[in-house]
């Protein structure tokens, strides 16, 4: 392989972006499942149009046309509403060593060592830490320790589950060649 190949392929491999991973908070459970709805309603009403052949009936068309194009606006101003009470946040996968220094700086007590002898870090103090070193919106770390003590636990392992799998995120495939 030529340099000029390899600086090529390395040029491309240095403007991969880093993984990202996204968390919806939306406010009203109710606009939620408007949205969830339409959303569905809307692909299925797609998909049956889809599937009806080219020799169907043109009454019967015409009218499977108008659902699909029903369940569409319902599906826009669901969404519309949906986004308007959503809020969007964004991780980034962190450069390996910067994840394993912010690792080191919050290494496992006595106590997560004695529950879990495997503990790579404390979590009390990590979580928080790993959420606004890998937010792209620059979460404070203030706000994401507030978060872990204040937000209902499902959204709090959300909250952590976005910023610690994106960690965890492989853009390699070793399929067959």
């Amino acid at each position: 392989m030529t340099s000029t190949a390899w600086e090529t392929i390395q040029k491309r491999l240095d403007g991969m972006p880093k993984p990202t991973q996204v968390l919806r908070l939306c406010a009203d459970p109710d606009v939620r499942d408007r949205y969830q709805t339409a959303k569905q309603a809307a692909q299925r009403a797609e998909d049956y149009l889809k599937s009806l052949g080219k020799d169907a009936d043109k009454d019967a068309l015409a009218v499977v046309r108008k659902q699909t194009r029903q369940a569409q606006d319902e599906l826009k101003a669901a969404s519309e509403a949906y986004e308007a009470t959503t809020v969007t946040l964004t991780f980034r996968a962190l450069e390996r060593g910067e994840l394993r220094d912010l690792i080191a700086e919050h290494p496992p007590t006595e106590e997560d060592e004695e529950q879990d002898g495997a503990a790579e870090f404390h979590f009390d103090t990590f979580a928080p830490a790993l959420i606004a070193a890998a937010s792209t919106d620059g979460m404070p770390l203030e706000y994401a320790q507030d978060a872990m003590q204040t937000w209902a636990l499902d959204d709090w392992k959300a909250l952590w589950g976005a910023a610690w799998s994106v960690q965890q995120r492989k853009r390699s495939d070793l399929g067959k060649g």
